[in-house]
């Protein structure tokens, strides 16, 4: 194992920050327990490279979720920057950020996907037949979502998503036809390999913010039994969909099963969570890499494709 000198960024100006900010904790926590490694934790906002050229360590572990440090312009302050980092280079992460452009992506590399379209305020009318999700193009961790499965509900969704776009100019919102009572599944995947497809069952009908980060009532089955083929298959797509956008290291690939045992793409997470709740740790604790050599793996993978170019 070779000493590394590990910049962990965490926070950032994003909805996500506080999971974020128990991210980052983790990481360096379990980063300082490896023998020669040093840490340095740094708490961000929306940096400048000035202050990131700044900042200590060798290598960067960016534990950042968000449009701002998943979404693409971190990683672009990274590549000037020069340092070797963790996870997906500037264009990938771009990619999964935007929730239509990861959906037609998984349609060229024949990933089933609901219709989508994206959101107008001015227009009253659903584009789409009940039930239908409205939700932020370029937003994670279930910020801002509203299941709606009659009018009414439409109506209450689009009053609170034209509310939330004054107030966030930069923010766009999508529709999608809703997949109702199946399960959730996903599928992370570590420098190139699929891990074992982890179910979610949470305590209340939807996996909102709560129930991702704070409940301990939702249930996570890892390598659940599943219907012959289906492991495989969402497998394969998972990884078919992070080749097609281009992610480097990990990512996470969440899937909705429809009541019938079809799984639709629900979306990518190219930095998903590495807290107490978090479903690629789990995922890899479950493949024999536990937290700290899970950490460790993703430092030597930037380290190693640095050295490439």
């Amino acid at each position: 194992m070779n000493p590394r000198h590990v910049l962990v960024l965490g926070g950032g100006p994003d909805a996500e920050r506080e999971v974020s900010l128990e991210s980052s904790r983790c990481v360096a926590e379990a980063l300082a327990t490896l023998p020669g490694h040093r840490v340095h934790r740094e708490v961000i906002g929306a940096i400048d490279l000035a202050t990131l050229r700044a900042l200590p360590g060798d290598v960067i572990f960016p534990a950042l979720h968000g449009p701002f440090g998943e979404g693409g312009p971190l990683q672009d302050l990274m590549e000037q920057d020069g340092r070797p980092y963790v996870g997906c280079r500037a264009f990938a992460a771009r990619a999964a950020m935007d929730k239509i452009g990861s959906k037609l992506a998984g349609l060229g590399v024949g990933v089933p996907t609901t219709p989508a379209r994206v959101f107008n305020p001015r227009d009253l009318a659903c584009p789409l037949p009940l039930p239908v999700v409205l939700k932020p193009i370029h937003e994670g961790s279930s910020v801002g979502v509203h299941i709606c499965t009659t009018p009414a509900q439409w109506e209450a969704a689009v009053l609170a998503a034209t509310a939330d776009i004054k107030a966030h100019p930069q923010r766009s919102y999508m529709v999608e036809g809703a997949v109702l009572g199946g399960a959730e599944l996903t599928v992370g995947i570590l420098d190139g390999t699929p891990l074992a497809p982890i179910r979610i069952r949470p305590k209340s009908e939807f996996y909102d913010y709560h129930a991702k980060y704070h409940s301990d009532d939702t249930k996570y089955e890892v390598d659940p039994p599943l219907a012959p083929g289906l492991k495989e298959r969402l497998q394969q797509q998972a990884r078919a969909l992070a080749v097609a956008i281009g992610v480097r290291h990990l990512c996470r690939v969440d899937f909705l099963l429809s009541r019938e045992g079809e799984p639709w793409l629900l979306e990518v997470n190219t930095m998903p969570g590495f807290t107490g709740h978090s479903l690629l740790p789990m995922a890899a604790a479950h493949a024999g890499l536990p937290f700290a050599a899970l950490a460790q793996c993703l430092v030597e993978c930037a380290v190693r494709d640095a050295a490439r170019g």
